[in-house]
């Protein structure tokens, strides 16, 4: 390891300590790794200054170039679509949706919570907008059902962890964008990927709660419904659920039948207007003087996503500079050809990160590393790319840094310690998840195979 990527890594990991913000120790991490290595050649050179601009001015090219992609342009548009549905009443509407399904089983609420998070993941994208907009109905309504609210905050976190990988995915375009260095992968497989192992998240929790609904005897609802209040309910639900469709259809078409007839900007764009017209036109359900709030939540949350994107880029560029993924997938390699051991390995490795790091620049990160690596040995880019994203998802549920986790204990009123006792039920589910998706291929490259037929 070179003194510089001491540095690297060094100031990166103190700055994290610190509690400073992921894109600004990014930044900062590459500046000083950047210094240090320009210093030596200035001081040799006596042209200390020329030498030190010239270093720091090719990492600002680096950072201007890695938001100066189309790639993200469908970013802004997913991220504003999700901010209205997450605002209005979607979220309710997809309960009694999920309620008049599977309501009148044993556990059949939190069973609802699950198909809610799946539903509502389509929707937004994002975990955080899940856990709060589903928590905020579900904990409560299971409490007065007779669950432990506890337990009801800790199946709303690990079930949000859904709308990571269920397309519309803001992380998916991310994962495409880093990738582009090592390979091309396009966003509509990454999409189409996300589909299986999404619901798969979904239905191991939904076996994991009826288990643990029966041991703890949680009470069967016994609610009757009405004809015509089923009919609105079904009504209203495909409404909310259009968005998703409309988003995977027009990028990705019905295969063999219809070809796609969007970009995913223009998807996008697409959903925003038609989220736009569902919460204030159709349902109503706010005053236009709510949408200067909308437009600026999500302009702050499209600001973050760029800066992280930008210093990750610079970032990326000493890790490159000083051979970081060659030598990784060297290293690996020594450990064991077996890619079943290499997997493992690598599943562990990834959590651990995932207990400290978000999503997003974990993925810039450490995408360009270990893509070289995985397809070394014969995994594909797609595959990969879920594996990495479920892998994540999972690390925002642990403490000390999972903010999906940190939602769900406001939600829940309650401690990280009493949470975390609760999540311990829920983290085999989806870990048995992970380890399907990753032992099992085709449950990732099924779905986007049909693209190619």
């Amino acid at each position: 390891m070179t003194t510089d990527l001491v540095i690297l890594l060094g100031v990166f990991f103190v700055l994290l300590a610190l509690r400073m913000p992921v894109a600004f120790a990014l930044g900062l991490a590459a500046v000083c790794a950047a210094l240090a290595a320009a210093l030596p050649h200035a001081v040799a050179m006596g042209s200390v200054w020329p030498t030190i601009n010239a270093a720091l001015q090719s990492l600002v090219l680096r950072m201007a170039q890695g938001i100066y992609v189309p790639a993200l342009m469908p970013i802004p548009f997913f991220i504003f679509a999700g901010e209205l549905m997450s605002t209005g009443n979607v979220a309710r509407r997809l309960v009694a949706l999920a309620n008049l399904v599977i309501g009148s089983v044993r556990g059949g609420l939190g069973m609802v919570n699950v198909m809610v998070c799946m539903f509502f993941g389509g929707i937004t994208g994002s975990s955080v907008a899940e856990a709060s907009a589903v928590g905020s109905l579900m904990v409560p309504m299971m409490e007065d059902e007779g669950y432990d609210r506890d337990y009801a905050a800790a199946l709303t976190v690990g079930a949000s962890t859904q709308g990571i990988i269920i397309p519309p995915s803001h992380n998916a375009i991310i994962y495409s964008l880093a990738a582009a260095g090592v390979v091309s992968v396009s966003i509509a497989e990454l999409f189409l990927g996300g589909l299986i192992p999404g619901v798969l998240i979904g239905v191991t929790l939904m076996v994991a709660n009826y288990f643990i609904s029966h041991a703890r005897r949680y009470p069967v609802r016994q609610r009757r419904i009405t004809l015509r209040e089923a009919a609105r309910v079904l009504w209203e639900g495909a409404l909310a659920m259009l968005t998703p469709i409309i988003i995977v259809v027009g990028i990705v078409g019905i295969p063999p039948w219809i070809q796609g007839f969007f970009t995913a900007t223009e998807a996008g764009a697409v959903a925003a207007i038609y989220a736009f017209l569902l919460t204030f036109v159709i349902h109503r359900d706010l005053p236009l003087r709510e949408l200067p709030g909308i437009l600026k939540r999500s302009v702050i949350t499209i600001s973050i996503v760029m800066l992280l994107i930008a210093t990750s880029s610079a970032f990326g560029l000493v890790l490159a500079q000083q051979r970081v993924p060659e030598a990784l997938t060297a290293a690996m390699l020594s450990i064991s050809e077996n890619p079943v051991v290499l997997l493992l390995i690598l599943n562990v490795g990834l959590l651990i990160i995932g207990t400290f790091m978000d999503m997003a620049p974990a993925i810039l990160i450490l995408t360009p590393i270990l893509l070289p690596a995985v397809t070394e040995i014969g995994m594909s880019p797609v595959h990969f790319g879920i594996m990495l994203m479920l892998n994540l998802a999972i690390g925002l549920t642990t403490p000390p840094v999972g903010t999906t986790m940190f939602v769900g204990c406001a939600i829940g009123r309650t401690t990280v310690e009493r949470l975390s006792r609760s999540l311990i039920l829920i983290w085999p589910a989806m870990v048995t998840a992970l380890l399907l998706v990753t032992y099992i291929p085709q449950l990732t490259l099924w779905v986007p195979g049909l693209l190619s037929r």
